[in-house]
């Protein structure tokens, strides 16, 4: 087919679309930025989308790990080398850091969108549904199987990747953000001194109750060897206790939702939350937690950690066990922090319920009902999905933070080993963005971005927990998204405050049943059951 004959089918299929008396909800339609590749005369070529140029204003926060001078990602090579292929420029609208929430309020309600927005809708009352019943955003499925066969392809062939992205009733709301490899969805977990394992002569624990002895050994064996009895066997951020998952899961719950056998649960309602807390107040009492983990933030932690007064913290695998890994290479080279795995209550069971994240975890780049171009702006979008857009964003400029051997695309030292010492992320952000959409993340960023054998070797325990019982992504009406903030504000608030009053004994765990009593009185068993019919829906689509 000649470009003038498919330019001449592309705009009798669009006029068509526009001319419909019944054309399905977001069907497509003409839009002014649509005639930009009209003519013979003006087809694109190559890589091109449009033959005139075109700007298109784009939503989105600023990475805060970029080199200095950085103000924009039009400063990153990757958005320079996108525009040159594709001929669109970008405008980008990045809201003040700290800022970024409430500035995407006001841009909400003024109704004064940018063309696109790079959002984690999960944040929007009602997600994604929400946001397109409000008007806001524009539904994309007739859009993406015209325009954009890079994720057309990913969709046909990977269903599961569909039905996360879609709301209950089949809507495909914004270009996602995804990590298809289980590899990528773990990064978070416990971390302990394995130095101090091996001085003690311990073996990594795997049970709560080898935990205890390690515990107990690191608060009275003077594993740092300073003659002080200073050591904080186990810190673990307010959070991360409560929330983070790390010890709870040992029981079979976590204090949020899950799934058990089909059924929406609340963790603390359940007997084995309590059995946990006895279990987290008897360590308090002990000394084996810090007792300032309520009062204690990341840069505290940090100080802690470094000064080597801590055996056991909560990490992820880059800011975590890299950064303290970098930090004490030169102060005390033995310092060796391993990835322990999640713990069980009977040894030789398979955890459940560790760190892992949805293939899609709200965040997508949506086309606003502003947007004059909407054609352009898919195909630009759909780009990203493609190998040489994907290629461009996991790794940026070839020859530059990457070299291909054998078909591998290897970060250069320019990245790996920067001779300014900017941090990987810094340097690697210089010129590529392989976690913002729309993308799918590549496993091998994630290999080198993990290099340290302990950080490598982390992840590989990370992995292992059944986590079967996580939630997927789900829909809710605006009318239960609203409900559930009402109930779960209360409840959370609740809850963080009396599990610290029973983890401190401020609060005897006599009074559980009136903890439970209250959670009822403030509705969580309703919030379980939107969590439910949301759950049941999901499962049909």
């Amino acid at each position: 087919m000649t470009a003038a004959s498919m330019a001449a089918v592309l705009t009798a299929a669009v006029l068509a679309a526009g001319c419909s008396d019944q054309k399905e909800e977001g069907a497509v339609t003409a839009s002014p930025g649509a005639s930009t590749a009209a003519t013979a005369s003006q087809a694109p070529q190559g890589d091109k989308i449009v033959s005139q140029p075109l700007t298109l204003s784009y939503y989105v926060q600023l990475t805060a790990s970029r080199p200095d001078g950085m103000t924009s990602l039009n400063d990153m090579e990757a958005y320079k080398e996108l525009e040159k292929r594709t001929g669109i420029h970008l405008e980008f609208q990045h809201p003040a850091s700290g800022q970024e929430q409430n500035q995407f309020n006001l841009m909400m309600s003024s109704g004064k969108y940018a063309d696109v927005i790079e959002w984690n809708w999960n944040n929007y009352p009602g997600g994604g549904r929400g946001a397109l019943d409000s008007g806001a955003i524009i539904r994309l499925n007739d859009y993406i199987q015209k325009y954009a066969p890079n994720l057309s392809k990913i969709l046909a062939e990977q269903p599961e990747v569909r039905k996360q992205i879609s709301t209950d009733n089949g809507d495909i709301y914004a270009f996602p953000f995804l990590k298809t490899d289980p590899y990528l969805r773990t990064y978070f977990g416990i971390g302990v001194r394995q130095d101090w394992l091996d001085k003690l002569q311990l073996a990594m624990p795997t049970t709560i109750d080898e935990w205890y002895g390690v515990l107990k050994a690191f608060k009275t064996k003077d594993p740092n060897g300073n003659g002080k009895a200073d050591e904080l066997p186990l810190l673990l951020l307010k959070g991360k206790l409560n929330w983070g998952n790390i010890f709870i899961n040992a029981w079979g719950i976590r204090n949020d939702f899950y799934v058990d056998n089909g059924k929406v649960q609340y963790g603390a309602l359940t007997p084995q939350f309590k059995e946990f807390l006895t279990t987290m107040h008897s360590w308090y009492q002990e000394g084996l937690i810090d007792p300032d983990y309520a009062a204690t933030d990341d840069k505290q932690k940090n100080a802690k950690v470094t000064a080597e007064l801590v055996g056991a913290t909560d990490v992820t695998v880059g800011g975590g066990i890299g950064t303290y890994m970098n930090a004490m290479k030169d102060k005390n080279p033995s310092f060796n922090l391993a990835g322990a795995p999640y713990p069980t209550l009977k040894k030789g069971e398979r955890p459940v319920l560790g760190q892992a994240e949805p293939i899609f975890n709200g965040l997508g780049a949506s086309i606003t009902k502003n947007n004059k171009s909407i054609i352009e702006t898919v195909k630009w979008l759909d780009y990203k999905y493609g190998e040489a857009g994907s290629m461009l964003f996991n790794f940026g400029i070839e020859g530059k933070s990457y070299k291909l051997e054998n078909g591998y695309p290897h970060y250069t030292e320019e990245v790996l080993k920067n001779p300014q010492g900017l941090s990987f992320a810094v340097a690697l952000n210089k010129y590529a963005l392989p976690f913002g959409a729309p993308l799918v993340q590549d496993k091998r960023y994630m290999e080198q971005s993990a290099a340290l054998p302990q950080q490598k070797e982390a992840l590989n325990t990370w992995i292992q927990p059944d986590n079967t019982g996580w939630l997927p992504p789900l829909s809710l009406t605006t009318e239960e998204a609203a409900r559930m903030s009402a109930i779960m504000n209360d409840v959370k608030t609740y809850n963080d405050e009396m599990f610290d009053k029973f983890i401190m004994g401020v609060e005897p765990l006599e009074k559980f049943d009136t903890f439970l009593k209250n959670l009822n009185n403030m509705g969580i068993q309703e919030a379980v059951g939107i969590q439910q019919k949301a759950l049941d829906r999901y499962s049909k689509r």
